[in-house]
């Protein structure tokens, strides 16, 4: 009888740890669709505007942008979103921020005439950090214990040589499209000041340029909350 208690209860436990376990692999599933569907969310509005813009050569542009790992790779090292797909999502948000600033300090005639340099230069800015020459610009942090780091999952790839992100994006952009004078000097010094490297910027600061700035710079510290006052590499 005892023997029998026993196996019952042994049963019961089974059952509930199965159950347990059963709602966790669900709410894994869960969150994990719910990811994917907003990163290809993310990825949806950044090909659709960047494809209105009619830009000729833009749909090689985003066929390389998908061959070079623009849509998985990570925006910062150990930053703000420091993560996979954290460039897509950080460019949805600067492209949503830009157009939000342009329209409310040029109004929408004046915006409407640099709409599409807005949408190519917020979408394409960081566009260096995939890399180059068949080589991520960001790789696993992996400490000596042979763990990966947490508080910095990624780092700048010790292969690639250290040119400047913005330098690489206009770069690998123009493999391309063209850009216009505005839009590749937008990009280039989207960092502003905060950037050692850019005090040319100061005094020749174009509407496009500054909104491209306060995007970038309101979407990494205010919406993906970041506090890093350097480089944002």
């Amino acid at each position: 009888m005892a023997a029998k208690k026993k196996a019952n209860a042994a049963v019961e436990n089974t059952a509930e740890v199965t159950q347990e376990t059963t709602e966790q692999v669900q709410d894994t599933v869960e969150q994990m669709t719910e990811d994917n569907k907003k990163e290809l969310d993310n990825k949806k509005f950044v090909v659709d505007h960047l494809l209105s813009t009619k830009r000729e050569g833009m749909e090689d542009l985003i066929d390389y942008m998908e061959q070079i790992g623009f849509f998985e790779a990570p925006c910062s090292g150990g930053n703000h979103l420091a993560c996979q797909f954290g460039l897509v999502h950080h460019s949805r948000n600067v492209m949503m921020a830009a157009e939000n600033i342009g329209y409310a300090l040029l109004g929408k005639v004046k915006y409407e005439e640099i709409r599409d340099s807005v949408i190519i230069a917020a979408a394409l800015h960081d566009l260096g950090k995939c890399g180059d020459f068949g080589k991520q610009m960001y790789v696993p942090n992996i400490l000596k214990s042979g763990k990966a780091s947490e508080a910095k999952p990624f780092k700048r790839n010790p292969a690639l040589l250290p040119l400047d992100h913005a330098t690489r994006s206009i770069k690998l952009a123009t493999l391309f499209i063209d850009l216009t004078e505005d839009e590749e000097f937008a990009i280039r010094y989207h960092d502003g000041l905060y950037e050692s490297a850019n005090y040319a910027v100061k005094g020749n600061e174009t509407p496009l340029y500054l909104i491209l700035h306060y995007a970038d710079l309101w979407s990494s510290r205010v919406t993906e909350g970041s506090t890093d006052e350097g480089s944002e590499e």
